[in-house]
């Protein structure tokens, strides 16, 4: 079961959740209260191990500037988190490896998440970042392909529920493990990993479905 912890500011959070066992850290671009810099960012991951997925999260930016921040910033994949079109993924995709493409529940781009070019779809709540949770039934309109994340309102309370229910390949939190915005709760950073990893079904458990190894894919 692939966790990401997202909405990462500071070093000791970071920090923190790999050491529970989180496979990615996301650091958000976009408005938001959790909202960083690219040279914030560095100074995080640079003293991140190199099999941690370190995520930039961006919305409706330029394929330009978002393969510009993620190199400044020293990461190693990008979250497109708006309406951009195949053809921006791909344009990303051509400079950066590991690229997710975000879709909101119940939309078009949804039941065509297989024409984005991307390995990984994170499917989400609307308006993206809420912190509400979506109807779950709602994930067998995703075409099949893609490797599906679960975003949407997750917290260590209904995690292990969602990874029964929806049975997906990972899954993501931001404010569902914080004290307040962009300040991680440990305790609930640890509950949260460890109550996703427990509903994993086995047959997640084989070599075709565990968590890529990032660091292999470095240049």
């Amino acid at each position: 079961m692939f966790v990401k912890i997202c909405g990462i500011t500071n070093e000791d959070d970071a920090l923190f959740a790999v050491a529970m066992g989180a496979d990615a850290v996301g650091f958000i671009f976009a408005p938001s209260p959790r909202q960083v810099a690219a040279q914030q960012v560095y100074d995080i991951t640079r003293r991140l191990p190199p099999e941690i997925l370190t995520v930039g999260v961006f919305r409706d930016e330029a394929p330009a500037r978002v393969i510009d921040t993620v190199h400044r910033a020293g990461l190693k994949a990008a979250q497109l988190h708006g309406h951009e079109t195949p053809d921006m993924v791909a344009e990303v995709a051509q400079q950066i490896r590991w690229v997710i493409k975000a879709v909101t529940a119940g939309t078009p781009d949804a039941r065509r998440a297989d024409q984005f070019g991307t390995d990984m779809v994170l499917v989400d709540s609307p308006g993206g970042g809420s912190g509400k949770v979506f109807d779950w039934s709602l994930i067998d309109e995703v075409a099949e392909g893609p490797r599906l994340i679960l975003a949407g309102g997750l917290d260590p309370d209904n995690v292990a529920e969602a990874v029964r229910t929806v049975r997906p390949w990972g899954v993501d939190v931001a404010s569902g493990v914080e004290r307040s915005p962009g300040r991680k709760d440990a305790l609930k950073v640890k509950s949260f990993i460890e109550r996703a990893r427990a509903a994993a079904p086995t047959r997640h458990l084989g070599p075709d479905s565990m968590p890529y190894d990032w660091a292999d894919d470095e240049e």
